[in-house]
């Protein structure tokens, strides 16, 4: 919906705002609509309409999650939101069941979700979200907002009061500093994956091309140009920082780090100890699906048929130190082995950046909630087990967040396996009741010997006897 705000989302306290509408604050959404009794909720969104990853949804690319992981589903099985009910709508449901496919292709996921927010209501995109505030007097949360038209430009302006407010602003694309540059510049041939398709035919034109990044990005790009390219003239360099090109993490009992087991584990643990184990556990998410090396191996062995060897480089273990032009049209990168303690230099005609998201940070945003936000020893805002900022007593409402708390609840918050988990359990929280009865147990893994289970959760097996040292 773009059309004007309806004058009672201005007049009318909500019960709940959301800004942004990505697939978690979409997954609110949908449950929120089916809350007994209902919930005034409204949700905000700059873009005209949406879309999900539009530049990397490539042919044949999976989503890494199964379809269960829908908006609603782990939560919620007979919500009219399903997956499945989707493909009930679109009388797909016979082809898919004997498609046999678990794991569906990623723009099918951005279809489904599109599906979802055309039909639900209370979604208002073309509204940017300026700033959130608390008004002590009426004890309601302020949220002032801008009306932009399809190319951004500002219309109106607008505001809406409300009990509690939930930020699901995303993530954006990261780009390292020695290309920060580069990839700012106009007319340079430096992009990050995320505008992947819409350079694609560009790039397929490239004398040279680079791609950096050891993730799942990283790789399908590159397959995707090796197919493209014709063989013994690929001309492709694939560079990561990274020791290898690494599997995901993806047996059973690893999976079950994104469970909800794990993330009241995780956030039980000191701050240190969270700090410390992120980085650890990148192959649980930043590693390459096993089909898709595969995909890649298979390719790079097909090209050795007749003899010769693909013009296709892949160095793990690489860094890159600066970056600069080569007169007008070529980059020349400068790297360094890390294993080696060797440098060296590449000229490229292009570079694709597969270098990840960062959280996008809340606190520009919540400038006015600042005198009253809580933060931790590194400065970042502070999430309590139900997803909430950690605010000064006086405030009465809450502020949720989606997908900004890995620094607390762990590698599980960008997953969308945990989108209808987390969605849920705001809502309980936002409602006082428990509209949405969540699993009481969902690892076999007990993560500690020390238990520290949330109230209401059962303790996992044999309760055991802690050690005191003399």
């Amino acid at each position: 919906m773009t059309g004007d705000t309806p004058q009672q989302d201005l007049d009318q306290p909500h019960d709940l705002v959301g800004v942004g509408i990505g697939p978690f604050n979409l997954s609110l959404a949908a449950l929120a609509h089916g809350v007994p009794g209902g919930l005034a909720a409204t949700f905000y969104e700059q873009r005209p309409a949406f879309h999900w990853h539009p530049g990397l949804l490539l042919d044949g690319a999976a989503l890494q999650v199964p379809f269960l992981a829908d908006l609603v589903t782990l939560a919620d099985p007979a919500s009219p939101w399903t997956f499945l009910n989707y493909l009930k709508s679109r009388e797909r449901l016979f082809p898919f069941y004997f498609a046999e496919k678990f794991h569906i292709q990623r723009a099918e996921y951005d279809a489904y979700c599109r599906w979802v927010s055309e039909r639900l209501p209370g979604l208002r995109f073309g509204h940017q979200v300026d700033s959130v505030r608390w008004n002590p007097e009426r004890r309601l949360f302020e949220v002032d907002f801008t009306q932009v038209d399809p190319e951004g430009e500002a219309e109106a302006l607008g505001r809406a009061y409300t009990r509690n407010v939930v930020l699901g602003v995303g993530t954006e694309p990261y780009v390292p500093e020695p290309l920060r540059p580069l990839a700012d510049a106009p007319g340079v041939p430096v992009i990050h994956s995320a505008d992947y398709l819409t350079h694609r035919e560009s790039l397929l034109r490239a004398g040279h091309v680079t791609v950096i990044g050891s993730g799942q990005s990283g790789a399908e790009v590159f397959l995707d140009l090796l197919r493209a390219r014709p063989a013994g003239a690929e001309r492709i360099h694939w560079l990561a920082r990274t020791e290898a090109f690494a599997p995901m993490e993806y047996s059973k009992l690893g999976l079950e780090h994104f469970t909800p087991d794990y993330t009241r584990y995780f956030h039980a643990l000191p701050e240190p100890v969270r700090d410390e184990l992120v980085p650890r556990q990148w192959q649980l998410h930043k590693g390459i699906d096993a089909d898709t090396i595969a995909a890649i191996h298979d390719e790079l062995y097909r090209r050795t048929l007749h003899g010769g060897w693909p013009d296709a480089v892949l160095t793990p273990g690489v860094r890159v130190r600066t970056a600069g032009r080569v007169a007008t049209t070529q980059v020349e990168l400068h790297l360094e082995h890390v294993q080696q303690a060797t440098r060296s230099r590449l000229t490229t005609d292009a570079v694709v950046l597969a270098t990840g998201y960062r959280e996008r940070p809340v606190d520009r945003m919540l400038t006015g909630l600042d005198p009253y936000l809580r933060h931790d020893s590194a400065g970042r805002p502070r999430v309590d087990e139900r997803y909430r900022l950690v605010l000064d007593p006086s405030v009465t409402g809450s502020v949720y967040v989606q997908n900004a708390e890995r620094h607390t609840h762990g590698v599980g918050a960008p997953d969308l396996g945990l989108a209808a988990w987390r969605s849920a359990t705001i809502l309980n929280s936002v409602t006082g009741k428990e509209p949405y009865p969540l699993p009481r147990r969902t690892a076999f893994t007990s993560f500690g010997l020390d238990a520290r289970e949330a109230p209401g959760i059962p303790a996992q097996g044999r309760k055991l006897t802690p050690l005191v040292q003399q």
